[in-house]
């Protein structure tokens, strides 16, 4: 069961520090909150509001409670291979395949979107939605069509996975790049300056609203629409990359056999907002690091590098707002993790799985202890989800 904490402030998290407390509940005094705000299992400290917040708001919307990653999130596809079939390959062949296809680290690109077939359709797909919906990514990132199929660092990742049953999986964290950062960025902007000349004071300035009727709303909702497309687009296309990939590193043809070994696809969102009923109200329910849960919804919540993931299915529970959370949450932040890890930490928590050891320097705060346990995130969120698979990572491919 949730704790209720303060008027408007629901918890399920049973590891949350003070700081994080006192910033839900200042997202949570909100006036336009209805009927609260949901605290997830994961939640720790951020820009704006807590990650790992859920936020229904009537008649307005906080752009930096959705964030500046918009529709980050997860994707999963479950292959007809088992472990037995993957046993004895070479997984480093596999890890340099992906950092070929997939361009890695903030700023990388493609050099063209024209090496695989299912990229320029995906690219003129995105060009068609944003004339129709006036939006114009170009005064953004003129580069977005060449960030189309790019990882980025940080906690974003790649992962060849086993599940329980011993059914292999392609797994991967990925967000909307520069172009979704940037609309973010401008309408986070926009926000505290009406709140500025309206003479609106806050609990701090990242909880800036656009208020619902007024031309900024209107704006900052068509452009979030398409940043959270080109994010799932995003996705989907480094999905068919890793397929291919795959394919092929099992011996197969990338051109035809692809999408023969592909039995289940999922993706999910952790950083948007969108119309939803909530008691009995229409609201804008923001999900920031949180996922939907509505009943049979399925997800994907993931660990941290040298950890399980989960997918799973959602409850649909009311206190939750239907929501689960969207990973393990971090204890520490990055800075901090480098104060108390080093590289041969990492490595003795990345035994026996591949991973980017050239680039272990720069990835020492992406280490399993600077998050928080998962098997205790999943536990608290018990009414929220139920689990379907298990995951472990044999592979894991990260940008710095």
């Amino acid at each position: 069961m949730p704790a209720k904490i303060g008027g408007k402030l629901l918890s399920f998290a049973t590891e949350v520090d003070e700081l994080t407390l006192e910033q839900a509940k200042a997202t949570a005094s909100m006036p336009f909150v209805h009927p609260h705000v949901a605290l997830m299992p994961d939640a720790h400290f951020g820009k704006g509001s807590s990650v790992g917040t859920v936020i229904p708001t009537v008649d307005a919307v906080i752009p930096a409670a959705v964030g500046v990653d918009i529709g980050c999130g997860m994707g999963a596809i479950r292959t007809r291979f088992t472990a037995d079939d993957i046993a004895g390959r070479d997984l480093a062949a596999l890890h340099a395949s992906l950092d070929s296809a997939i361009p890695m680290s903030k700023g990388g690109y493609n050099r063209s979107y024209d090496r695989f077939p299912f990229t320029r359709p995906r690219v003129e797909a995105l060009e068609a939605l944003a004339d129709s919906s006036n939006v114009d990514p170009d005064a953004h990132a003129k580069n977005w069509r060449l960030q189309l199929g790019s990882l980025g660092g940080g906690n974003h990742f790649i992962e060849l996975c086993i599940d329980d049953r011993d059914r292999v999986w392609l797994f991967l964290h990925s967000g909307s790049r520069g172009v979704g950062n940037r609309i973010a960025n401008r309408h986070i902007t926009i926000a505290q300056k009406l709140m500025k000349r309206w003479w609106i004071e806050l609990p701090n300035e990242d909880l800036a609203y656009l208020p619902q009727g007024t031309p900024e709303f209107t704006q900052y909702l068509r452009d979030l629409a398409w940043a959270q497309a080109f994010a799932l687009e995003n996705r989907s296309e480094m999905m068919d990359r890793f397929r291919r990939a795959f394919t092929h590193w099992m011996g197969l043809d990338p051109h035809d056999d692809a999408e023969g070994i592909e039995v289940e696809r999922v993706l999910c969102h952790h950083n948007y907002t969108r119309r939803e009923e909530h008691f009995g109200r229409e609201v804008w329910l923001t999900r920031k690091g949180a996922i939907d849960a509505h009943d049979g919804v399925m997800g994907l919540i993931p660990g941290s590098m040298g950890t399980r993931s989960y997918v799973v299915r959602g409850k649909g529970n009311r206190s939750g707002l239907c929501s689960a959370p969207h990973g393990a949450g971090r204890r520490y932040s990055r800075h901090k993790a480098r104060q108390l890890f080093t590289v041969d930490d990492l490595a003795d928590r990345m035994a026996g799985i591949e991973y980017s050891r050239a680039r272990a320097a720069k990835l020492v705060d992406e280490i399993p202890d600077a998050y928080k346990d998962v098997e205790r995130v999943i536990a608290d969120a018990a009414d929220l989800v139920e689990i379907v698979a298990v995951l472990r990572q044999v592979l894991n491919v990260k940008g710095e």
